[in-house]
């Protein structure tokens, strides 16, 4: 199961840090986003369609260009498929996982 979010930030309000609990997707939905990741050398100006992957225990921290933005942060079961029959090859289709849109 897949969680996804949507979250609106005006121009204006200050910059937001967030702790990343497990892998996500963020993506910008409209506007355009300043964001960067502890540790990383670069700094990411996302604008609407554009995404990027955070890892788990990493610190982001998000503002917003002049019109403000609305963007995504989806994060999906990092359960993996576990095979029943140990010792047993496990069949193609229990193993496939959906893919992501």
């Amino acid at each position: 199961m897949r969680e996804v979010r949507i979250f609106e930030l005006e121009h204006g309000e200050p910059a937001t840090a967030w702790r990343v609990a497990r892998p996500a997707i963020f993506k910008v939905i409209s506007g355009e986003i300043w964001l960067t990741v502890e540790g990383e050398h670069d700094d990411h100006w996302l604008a609407a369609g554009e995404s990027i992957e955070l890892a788990r225990g990493s610190v982001a921290w998000i503002s917003t260009g002049q019109a403000g933005a609305r963007f995504a942060l989806a994060s999906g079961s990092e359960r993996k498929v576990r095979n029943p029959l140990p010792g047993w090859p496990m069949p193609n289709w229990l193993a496939r996982r959906p893919s992501v849109v």
